[in-house]
């Protein structure tokens, strides 16, 4: 078993983003939305300020001045003047990490109130019926898009990152790290020359939820070669990253370099993770030994992940092929739940 380990470089990206895809994909969903949000964003975009002088202002004005000194100078420029001009889109769920110690639930929700309709959620947070974040953050859901931009125009930065000052019953104005996941960087497409093939595309698991699609693209590029699309898993209902990729291989090679080393070591700003990497185990395929002959036309269940096989099978041909000497001991790999949509059963606040 092997693991790989390699620093994050961020690419010097060149050309328009996946031009000539145009069919519908259950696997590779954001490439062919991209264009369509790209393309009906940007109306009803909300102005930003070209300085981020004007935020300054903005949270001395609201007697928050401390805030702006422990963070040092701003850059100059508004975090989000940029993308509003380009009618850039944002998930509706927000990360916000150092938060004080003693806040609560409610004094989140009153902080953040002054931006729109949200829900504040941090994880296991029905099972431990705790009232205090557990680990100093928390992810704020707002009931509209737009106040995610709000959020940002409030926002001052420091090193590229994005704080804003919150107070709790014995700290006051401490900042704290927001940061928003843009639609767009959930995919990419290194070489749009090649064709998407899912039986060349494997599953990661366990991707650190900053990571974007283009800098999961270049580590996986750098290892084993040969990646032409990568992507980062969303929620259907407010496509914020779930934790988990999908990387396509232009090659055989490459896939099964991929899938052999089963593990690999994803670097991430202070992030340093061990990840899975298994095949992508699609859910519309017939068994590729008897297409469907002796199992009723009914889609296969079952693949096999062993690089002397690579196939989808029907029960049937499983137990036959796997059978015989050599074969006896490979495990099928099934499909997991495919992603639905759900209704959100919060009452915005």
């Amino acid at each position: 078993m092997s693991v790989h380990t390699i620093p994050l470089v961020t690419p010097f990206i060149r050309g328009p983003r996946f031009p000539y895809r145009k069919s519908k994909s259950p696997f590779f969903p954001g490439v062919e939305e991209a264009s369509v949000a790209g393309g009906a964003a940007g109306a009803g975009s909300p102005s930003v300020p070209e300085q981020a002088q004007d935020v300054v202002s903005r949270l001395s004005a609201a007697g928050l001045s401390m805030c702006v000194s422990a963070l040092g100078s701003p850059a100059r420029s508004s975090p989000v003047s940029a993308g509003s001009e380009h009618g850039e889109r944002f998930s509706r769920k927000v990360f916000v990490g150092g938060l004080p110690p003693d806040i609560d639930e409610d004094e989140i929700t009153s902080s953040f109130r002054r931006f729109g309709p949200l829900v504040v959620d941090w994880p296991h947070k029905a099972e431990s019926k705790s009232y205090f974040p557990p680990k100093g953050y928390a992810f704020l859901l707002f009931q509209d898009e737009s106040s995610v931009a709000a959020l940002m125009e409030a926002c001052i930065t420091d090193d590229d990152k994005l704080y804003l000052c919150v107070s709790s019953p014995t700290i006051r104005d401490k900042p704290v790290q927001i940061r928003p996941w843009r639609l767009a960087d959930a995919d990419f497409v290194l070489d749009a020359s090649m064709s998407l093939d899912p039986r060349k595309t494997v599953f990661v698991g366990g991707v650190p939820r900053p990571l974007k699609a283009v800098e999961l693209a270049m580590i996986m590029d750098r290892l084993y070669g040969g990646v032409c699309y990568a992507g980062i898993d969303t929620d259907p209902e407010l496509k914020y990253p779930k934790g988990a990729g999908r990387v396509a291989f232009s090659n055989q090679q490459s896939y099964i370099a991929a899938i052999s080393a089963r593990f690999v070591q994803l670097q991430h700003g202070d992030i340093d993770k061990r990840v899975e990497v298994k095949p992508y185990v699609l859910d519309d395929q017939m068994c590729d030994e008897c297409a469907g002959a002796r199992c009723g036309s009914k889609f296969a269940p079952f693949f096999c992940a062993n690089v002397t096989c690579l196939q989808y099978y029907c029960e049937h041909c499983w137990a036959t092929i796997h059978s015989r000497p050599g074969r006896e001991f490979h495990k099928p790999l099934v499909k997991e739940g495919a992603d639905r949509p759900r209704a959100v059963p919060f009452r915005w606040c």
